[in-house]
């Protein structure tokens, strides 16, 4: 396992708040609104506690200091963030009004017009911003309007930097190394909860401080992408899905390979070995400036050759960060470039119903010529006992 790597610091978290400031005027934002969550944590180094009901907002603009709005009794844990001294703190307390505190950072009489001239410009918040807090904040300044950051400002953590490759590379590896792992245990007789056991065991083992899935579609379960390991026991010449990942040093591993208990039926292997060569000629595509629709379309034109076209239901892939699953899609009518620093899934698979799946996923990072794997274990069909 790779070493454990040196943490973000200040002028990390400076930055990148000021290049989500920048990004949002170049957008025609007025500014963006942080709410806890994915985001914050990028651009702070900050989790509030995630079931608070308190006003907790990051406020950006270009040519302004980002200030932290939080509750009087989180502001001691916001004062120990990393990224706390390259922002302003402002506090309120229970009976006051936070939208009061919070309204003069948003002064309307300050905003640009928007991009088409008519009105302020919108104000960008973060997705998981709760409607109660942006009610508030309409409330407290009439005309203002909001947009959410996955339209305003999709790419926002999209293009990664070297300390945060080198994250991700560790997670792939880790995740890589669980898999060499289960190849090893029992699969027949067992029940898929127990397998999704040990695959968030082997995560922890190899690194991992958070598990976020862990699928094991045996048999007709396999033809349900997101199927939830269950109590069905694993028999004998069952195809069985796995897909895991989770996080390791706060960035994200997302892996699946399809295994076989016992030999597989000559259909089992057309179906495994379409969505292998799907899966790499689409990464074999990744290169800066294709759009991001045109990986799905690699994967989904050969699956579609193949006769399973109506049978590849997802997306081809996300992008993965902090968060497991986050933009860009590798899926139709994603007009954004690749851009070098950008990392996501390509997943392929064909389902039938009632009788059995088969997906391929692996990391990948766009590079400054094409495309690097971040998972790099066999992806031929693996028998298991």
């Amino acid at each position: 396992m790779t070493a454990t790597p040196a943490p973000f610091t200040a002028d990390d978290y400076r930055a990148r708040m000021e290049r989500a400031a920048r990004a949002a005027a170049d957008a025609g934002l007025a500014g963006v609104l942080i709410a806890p969550g994915p985001d914050l944590v990028w651009l702070t180094g900050y989790a509030p506690p995630a079931a608070t009901e308190r006003l907790t907002l990051l406020v950006l603009a270009a040519g302004q200091d980002p200030v932290l709005v939080v509750p009087t009794l989180e502001a001691p844990d916001a004062e120990k963030a990393a990224g706390a001294p390259a922002l302003t703190l402002r506090d309120w307390t229970d009976g006051k009004d936070p939208y009061a505190t919070t309204a003069p950072l948003l002064d309307t009489s300050g905003l640009p017009h928007s991009l088409n001239g008519v009105g302020s410009a919108p104000i960008g918040v973060s997705d998981n911003a709760w409607a109660l807090h942006l009610l508030g904040l309409q409330k407290a300044l009439p005309g203002t309007s909001y947009v959410s950051l996955t339209e305003g400002l999709p790419m926002l953590r999209a293009v990664k930097d070297a300390a945060e490759l080198e994250r991700l590379a560790a997670a792939g590896e880790a995740a890589d190394a669980t898999y060499e792992e289960i190849l090893k245990v029992s699969f027949a007789g067992r029940r898929e909860s127990e397998i999704a056991g040990d695959l968030a065991d082997l995560l922890r083992r190899f690194g991992h401080s958070q598990v976020d899935f862990t699928v094991v579609g045996s048999g007709p379960n396999g033809a349900s992408p997101h199927h939830e390991a269950g109590e069905r026991v694993i028999e004998h010449g069952d195809t069985i899905v796995l897909d895991f990942g989770g996080l390791r040093h706060g960035y994200g591993s997302d892996t699946s390979r399809t295994v076989h208990v016992g030999e597989p039926s000559a259909e089992e292997l057309r179906v495994h070995d379409v969505v292998r060569e799907a899966q790499e000629a689409a990464v074999q595509a990744v290169r800066p400036g294709i759009a991001c629709q045109d990986v799905d379309r690699v994967a989904r034109a050969h699956i579609t050759e193949a006769g399973y076209g109506d049978r590849f239901i997802h997306r081809t892939g996300h992008g993965i960060g902090v968060t497991t699953h986050e933009p860009p899609y590798m899926i139709e009518g994603e007009e954004q470039p690749l851009v070098p620093g950008m990392c996501f899934s390509v997943e392929p698979g064909i389902y039938l119903p009632g009788r059995f799946g088969v997906r391929i996923e692996d990391i990948v990072t766009v590079t400054e010529d094409g495309g690097r794997r971040l998972n790099n274990t066999s992806r031929e069909m693996a028998v298991v006992h």
